[in-house]
């Protein structure tokens, strides 16, 4: 484990910016067809590979001019065993792919890394089945067997930390931070939530978050909150709670739609980048660990440039 991870929110000082929504920039601003959502196909070809890393030199870009930190999140979200099944790939191969990433991520680390823009490499997992909805539902244990195999790739590959998104049920992410334990990786547990605030398996955030710090002994480094808009989940926000020093990152929507309404969508909701921004500022006021700062699906460069511009400076006077 790399002695970076000193950095990690909420006890290092450094703030940090990540990137927008990989996969929608792909497919609607590239015109690339990714099988079942899944970007870590891309990294079977070197044009793929160019692709993925152009996507974050952008990125890296941005942090530098900001004199920001940057977490480099792999591209490896679908890359666990039922996804790569659907798009033909083996164990073997799904490994050889996931430490492929973790290379790709390190060259850029390597080539970005400063005393002013540190880089952390994140191996980033996803849910076991859908992103919006819970399904294929599993106990702790059986989350905890399922995405170990990831994970320790991830742990031997040389990451500082694993971060699972897109969470939306406690017992995956219960299950997660476990695995995570099991091989001494710091994680980070980033739940989704509906229009209402909620987990879409019906926990209010907070519920979730005391529930697998209750049953990891707090394992988590922090907790994120992602792919969903802002409107969804501030007023959550505005309640007294300790819980809320748990949060260290959100990675939000750029639109306003439900779950159900994108995933229905044929087109592009990238709402407005610096109305977007705007409300990160509003968020830190809530937030008093705020400290990453990234989006989710619609969102690209012009997105994390105006949370940098409006959020960067607010957080580091705080």
């Amino acid at each position: 484990m790399s002695t970076r991870t000193s950095h990690l929110p909420p006890h290092g000082q450094t703030k940090f910016i990540t990137d927008g929504g990989l996969e929608t920039t792909l497919i609607f601003h590239d015109g690339i067809d990714l099988p079942h959502f899944a970007s870590f196909d891309l990294l079977k070809t070197d044009e793929g590979c160019a692709h993925i890393t152009a996507y974050y030199e952008r990125y890296l870009e941005l942090a530098k001019d900001a004199q920001a930190g940057f977490i480099l999140e792999s591209p490896t979200w679908r890359a666990n065993r039922d996804w790569a099944e659907k798009i033909g790939y083996g164990e073997a191969e799904l490994a050889e792919l996931n430490r492929k990433a973790i290379d790709l991520m390190a060259d850029l680390r390597d080539r970005y890394h400063s005393e002013t823009t540190p880089c952390l490499i994140s191996g980033n997992i996803g849910p076991r089945g859908d992103g919006y909805v819970p399904s294929l539902c599993m106990t702790v244990n059986q989350a905890r067997a399922y995405h170990a195999p990831q994970i320790v790739t991830f742990a031997k590959a040389g990451v500082d930390m694993v971060s699972v998104v897109t969470i939306n049920y406690p017992n995956e992410a219960v299950g997660i931070a476990l695995a995570c334990r099991d091989v001494d990786m710091p994680c980070v547990i980033s739940f989704t939530v509906e229009t209402d605030g909620h987990l879409p398996s019906g926990e209010p955030l907070c519920d979730a978050i005391a529930m697998v710090d209750d049953m990891t002994a707090g394992y988590p480094a922090y907790y994120m909150i992602n792919c969903a808009h802002p409107d969804h989940f501030r007023d959550k926000l505005e309640d007294d709670g300790a819980w809320k020093n748990r949060i260290c990152g959100i990675r939000a929507n750029a639109s306003r739609q439900s779950h159900a309404e994108l995933d229905a969508s044929k087109h592009l909701d990238d709402g407005n980048p610096d109305e977007l921004g705007r409300l990160y500022r509003d968020l830190a006021d809530l937030l008093p660990n705020l400290s990453v700062l990234g989006g989710c699906c619609g969102t690209d460069h012009r997105h994390v440039n105006a949370m940098a511009e409006h959020a960067l400076a607010h957080l580091r006077s705080a």
